[in-house]
């Protein structure tokens, strides 16, 4: 018994031992395991977006396999597809051990793949006006917003626009172009286009014909009238591409914006003439908005302004302009215009009207050039003149006239000019100056050159000056605490020529500061520079 029991523990340690070989020579050979060599890394784990895909023998099919991963998702959409894939490889040295198909690797790709999918892109088109851009889902698209840029100011259907490549055809951009559809003029063959530069007369007699030949002239009544052309003032291109959905703008969205008037920054220089509720009405913009606009150099809508003054202004104006020529036959009144004679010795505040204008009455043909709405230019083609016109002759100053400064540093309003409550009851009810509430002893300035005629005491005025000026104004300056400058002096403007006070029908210390044109007071806020 004993002897059987040794046999049989051997026979069982004899089995396992032959069990284990095979199982190595086994796995030494069957597909799938890699024998052990001291080669380095010879099997790479594969991650995407940092999750584990697969394990597979040569690295360097990492790559394609995640390309043919991302064509293979997005043949599923039939689309373009943002899809973030960020891949990482991982080399180990193994003994042995198990690989993965590579088509098993690229599927586990997909699937992370599909979940990072964000968006999809589209084929597009985008609309460049200058600097402005706007993207829309095709040309068709394209066409309709410019179109109605168009139609806006074409009221007959009688333009559209076209679309067309432009001569740089590998750039893919289309440069659209404004028809006139219903022309029925014959197309002209080049040569027959111009004639040889030494004129018709010449091109004439080297055909053997006089060249004394009268052209027929084309009655009024005769001429075609109605718009003659429009076109795109700004440079307008479209390319086509491929771009996200959500950067798309709506067409009429996109047509609203493009043709309503915008409010853009636009400037205007003060003309001679010019006042300020003037401009305020040419500019169509309220005064007090035309004061916030230029708060450093408005303080309010009294405040004075100088010819070349810079004045800020919005002008509003759509993202795209139109330009149209329109021929026209008018029957009208017509005045000529202003012929101007210039004096060198007379200010330009100064002029004489040396014959009066009359109105005549012509017909004509015209051509007017507008921009959007608003007229630009007018040429007359022909015209005819029933009763002529006689233009207003007017002689006018060039000399610059003086300016005119505040007449202190600083100083507090305490009274305006016009209607006010009497002062402590011994001031005038309409006061005919500017008050500046100030210490007794601040020096007063001359606000302009000139010379002055009157300085001394001067009733309720206190202690007055009165000044002269080249340009036939006056100015005086009351109430002084004591004068420096006598009569017949000639002051320069900043001079100082008095001392602030509070003499005569004063309630307190200030400078009363007048301006005279022709004998009568004006409020000085009108003229101060």
């Amino acid at each position: 018994m004993k002897k059987v029991r040794v046999t049989h523990k051997r026979n069982k340690s004899a089995f396992v031992i032959t069990s284990l070989v095979t199982l190595f020579i086994c796995m030494m050979f069957t597909k799938g395991f890699t024998k052990f060599e001291h080669t380095g890394n010879n099997v790479f784990r594969i991650y995407v977006n940092d999750h584990y895909v697969g394990i597979i023998e040569n690295g360097e099919n990492a790559e394609h396999l995640l390309i043919e991963a991302r064509r293979c998702v997005a043949q599923e959409k039939n689309t373009l597809l943002f899809m973030n894939g960020e891949l990482r490889v991982e080399g180990e040295e193994m003994i042995y051990g198990t690989v993965d198909d590579e088509e098993t690797v690229q599927l586990a790709m997909q699937e992370v793949l599909r979940g990072t999918i964000k968006e999809t892109i589209q084929k597009s088109c985008t609309v460049k006006i200058e600097d402005y851009m706007v993207n829309l889902n095709n040309l068709d698209e394209a066409q309709k917003l410019l179109q109605a840029a168009i139609d806006k100011y074409d009221s007959t259907g009688s333009f559209v626009v076209e679309l067309e490549y432009g001569d740089n055809h590998n750039l893919k951009v289309i440069c659209p172009q404004v028809i006139k559809t219903d022309s029925d003029e014959e197309p002209v063959e080049e040569e027959d286009r111009f004639l040889p530069v030494e004129g018709f007369a010449a091109y004439l007699e080297n055909l053997g014909l006089n060249g004394n030949v009268e052209q027929e002239e084309i009655a009024l009544e005769d001429y075609e009238t109605g718009v003659l052309s429009m076109r795109f003032i700004e440079d307008v291109e479209i390319s086509e591409g491929y771009l996200p959905k959500t950067q798309v703008t709506d067409l009429q969205e996109a047509i609203d914006y493009v043709t309503k008037e915008q409010e853009t920054p636009g400037e205007y220089t003060v003309k001679a003439g010019d006042t300020l509720s003037g401009i305020s009405l040419a500019v169509n913009i309220p005064m007090q908005t035309l004061v916030e606009l230029n708060s450093g150099v408005l303080e309010s809508v009294n405040s004075t302004i100088r010819i070349g003054q810079i004045l800020t202004i919005t002008v509003p104006e759509p993202e795209i302009n139109i330009e149209r020529i329109e021929r026209v036959y008018i029957e009208e009144i017509y005045d000529e215009p202003v012929i101007y004679i210039d004096n060198d010795e007379w200010y330009t505040t100064q002029s004489q009207v040396i014959q009066q204008p009359s109105s005549g009455f012509r017909r004509a043909v015209m051509d007017i050039r507008y921009v959007n709405d608003k007229e630009k230019e007018k040429t007359t083609l022909a015209e005819e003149i029933l009763i002529e016109a006689v233009p207003k002759i007017v002689e006018r100053g060039t000399k610059v006239p003086p300016t005119y400064i505040k007449p202190l540093d600083g100083g507090r309003i305490s009274s305006y000019f016009g209607y006010r409550k009497s002062p402590g009851g011994i001031g005038s009810t309409y006061h005919q100056g500017i008050d500046w509430a100030t210490p007794t002893g601040t020096p007063v300035y001359a606000s302009s050159g000139g010379t002055v005629i009157y300085s001394g005491w001067a009733s309720g005025y206190g202690y007055c000056v009165t000044i002269q000026h080249p340009d036939g104004r006056q100015t005086r300056y009351a109430h002084n605490s004591r004068l420096a400058c006598t009569v017949g002096q000639y002051v320069n403007q900043g001079q100082v020529i008095a001392y602030s006070g509070s003499t005569g029908n004063s309630t307190g210390p200030h400078v009363h500061f007048e301006i005279i044109i022709n004998g009568v007071r004006v409020n000085p806020f009108d003229y101060l520079g």
